[in-house]
């Protein structure tokens, strides 16, 4: 577990303004990750494999490089970044 302490300069109160930041994110990483989840569907149409298999393939260097398929893996590893960043913040909780 990690744990942040938070120091301002102002009097104001710092704990809304930051956990009206959190609750702002969420949102917007919730959005990327929708539209990430169409362009990897795109890309399953296109060329009718799965996301899960492609990456299969592609880790087993049974793909030959192009930039369709680069420009697919960076969609792969965009939405396990948006993800993670979206587990992170559920996961945060205020200790006082």
């Amino acid at each position: 577990m990690a744990q942040l302490t938070l120091i301002s300069d102002h009097e104001r109160q710092i704990k809304p303004l930051v956990a009206a930041a959190l609750n702002n994110e969420l949102p917007l990483l919730q959005a990327g990750i929708s539209r990430t989840e169409q362009n990897l569907r795109r890309f399953e149409k296109r060329f009718a494999l799965s996301t899960s298999e492609f990456i299969r393939r592609y880790e087993n260097d049974q793909m030959q490089e192009s930039p369709d398929y680069a420009e697919w893996i960076g969609e792969y590893r965009m939405m396990e970044h948006l993800r993670e960043k979206a587990e992170a913040l559920r996961g945060i909780r205020f200790a006082n």
